[in-house]
């Protein structure tokens, strides 16, 4: 699991059938500091994220468990929203 800021949305014209309905975040992930860290990427959101926001996001086989028992193929998932207040270093500039 690893902490990374929403940074857009991704529009498809055709996905999946099991992704219809889901949405899908351009999200950067984050160093201790709230620095950007590594290569953007794209992930499946599970609890209704928002451009902007300081998310956990979970990679590999666990990306799918939010849908579970749906057979729904992730990679990569927004599992949590982080609380801003917890750390002020951490909220955007």
């Amino acid at each position: 699991m690893f902490l990374a800021r929403v940074t857009g949305t991704v529009v498809a014209t055709v996905k999946d059938e099991a992704l219809g309905g889901r949405k899908l975040l351009v999200v950067q992930p984050l160093d201790h500091r709230g620095a950007a860290a590594g290569r953007a990427l794209v992930a499946l959101d599970a609890v209704g994220a928002g451009a902007g926001e300081t998310v956990y996001c979970c990679r590999g086989k666990e990306a799918s468990f939010p849908w579970w028992p749906a057979a729904t193929p992730a990679d990569a998932a927004i599992v949590g929203i982080a609380d801003p207040s917890a750390n002020p270093e951490m909220v955007p500039a």
